[in-house]
């Protein structure tokens, strides 16, 4: 089984071996076992091989958790490498273990933003779920799934993760069953044209399903299409390294839905990157507006709105890809406590949607005026607004069309916290009600992160039953610390 080759080797590590050299060890002989060469994995895995030698040698201690993700997936090691990181700096105590089967809180802080995810499993052997520590914060505990599956878990936290649901097997899951070699002349139209499919169709899965489902399969696919491009020449070359970029992109997405923002800023720096090589402006000047947003979405007041002034300066003058860099400005204005500029911000942006609907960019074709007043409501629910966000999220969830259920999650739960933020815990409570199911089918890590606020705004009113049936319920969702 995958991950025993480690503990079967016969010069195994003494005890006194400090975590690094242990980590560098371990990391040696899956490489080995793997049948990398150090220059051919660190080729893979888009870093120098004297750095990958360096953390082999325990010379040096690997500084960025996405690049030790991204060697732990590339070797198959089901999380080994990621545990080990994690003890070279915060050895988990004893105290920090938590009821279920393997499981480890992933920091010992509170704040549920901070830490979600902050623990990077393999993708086919272990999943995140949301667990509450002894101080009431929420943080994210990583649970090996076979272990899980042999010891059991509750079932709101197995159900968060869609646990009991299985998503479909791709071949690498699945024990002794080598991915192979993809054939161009396997489709009936082109690789490019497939693949182009396939992404719409994990896009469409991801809202329905959540991101958990479709994360496996988009870096599988991304390998796929590295394969497919050492063959390809002229335009197929070309047409595959934006396809590359496209699945990194939304890589970014899905890990920045769950909650891991390290995997999502490493996936949009590689997008940023590829996106160069085919020369495509409009999707360097997406790519950075994505930038933006997810800046906002970490709360980081330095880079957002620098990162949105950067994409409109990319983007082509007047055209929908400034106005997506022009909304993400406006939240970044509301995190730094400027309203003024905030609410202009987005009134540039609905002044400019008739002007910009002829635009034949594919990228932002979502940026509807619905889609502006929700950023519009989330940045006045930061600035203290919380009725006027209310109305207009509640407006939004009315609006949404069939078949966007994770994103009606994420409203859902941010109108839940403006109406407690609002002085309405009864009609907090029976919406945060309603975007718990939507967390429990997606396992959608920023529905959780919101519902965790609203969890603790209700606490002035947690002896009204409407308030203390929600907050029983969310409680039912969580893991618990020992």
């Amino acid at each position: 089984m995958e991950g025993h080759y480690v503990g079967q080797q016969p010069n195994a590590l003494t005890p006194e071996e400090s975590p690094q050299h242990r980590f560098g060890y371990t990391l040696r002989e899956l490489r080995k076992v793997r049948r990398f060469s150090l220059r051919g994995l660190a080729d893979k895995a888009f870093m120098s091989h004297s750095k990958l030698q360096k953390w082999e040698n325990g010379d040096r201690a690997p500084k960025n958790r996405a690049e030790v993700e991204l060697i732990d997936s590339l070797l198959r090691a089901g999380g080994i490498l990621v545990d080990q990181w994690e003890r070279i700096e915060s050895p988990v105590p004893a105290s920090s273990r938590v009821s279920v089967s393997t499981a480890h809180v992933s920091e010992a802080s509170v704040g549920l933003a901070s830490a979600a995810s902050q623990q990077a499993t393999s993708d086919h052997e272990g999943i995140f779920v949301p667990a509450r520590l002894r101080d009431g914060s929420v943080v994210f505990v990583a649970l090996d799934r076979r272990a899980m599956l042999r010891g059991g878990v509750g079932l709101g936290a197995a159900a968060a993760l869609g646990v009991g649901t299985p998503a479909v097997a791709s071949p690498s899951a699945l024990p002794g069953l080598n991915r192979p070699a993809r054939s161009a002349a396997a489709y009936s139209g082109t690789p490019v044209e497939h693949l182009q499919r396939v992404r719409r169709l994990l896009i469409d899965n991801d809202n329905l399903l959540g991101p958990g489902r479709a994360i496996a399969a988009t870096r599988e696919y991304i390998e796929d299409i590295k394969r497919l491009r050492q063959d390809a020449k002229g335009a197929d070359r070309h047409a595959l390294m934006e396809l590359q970029t496209q699945y990194a992109e939304f890589a970014s997405w899905l890990y920045q839905d769950l909650g891991d923002f390290d995997s999502a800023q490493f996936w949009l720096d590689r997008a940023f990157q590829w996106s160069h090589t085919v020369a495509d402006t409009d999707l360097t000047s997406y790519v950075m507006a994505r930038k933006a947003q997810l800046a906002g979405e970490m709360r980081d007041l330095v880079d957002v709105v620098d990162l949105a002034e950067a994409a409109q300066r990319m983007a082509r003058p007047r055209s929908r890809l400034a106005a997506v860099a022009r909304t993400y400005e406006s939240y970044g204005h509301a995190l730094r406590g400027e309203p003024t500029d905030s609410e202009r911000a987005i009134d540039d942006v609905l002044n400019s949607l008739d002007r910009i609907s002829g635009d034949t960019t594919p990228w932002g074709v979502w940026l509807t005026a619905q889609y502006v007043e929700v950023h519009r409501a989330h940045g006045l629910e930061v600035l203290g607004k919380h009725a006027e966000a209310a109305e207009i999220f509640t407006s939004a969830i009315e609006s949404l069309p069939d078949g966007y259920h994770r994103d009606r999650g994420v409203y859902m739960a941010r109108a839940a916290v403006a109406h407690a933020g609002a002085g309405s815990p009864d009609e907090a409570a029976a919406v945060g009600f309603q975007a718990l199911t939507v967390a429990s089918d997606t396992g959608s890590g920023r529905i959780v992160r919101e519902l965790a606020r609203l969890d603790k705004a209700l606490v002035p009113w947690q002896r009204q039953p409407e308030v203390a049936e929600f907050r029983t319920h969310f409680d039912g969702l969580l893991a618990h610390e020992s």
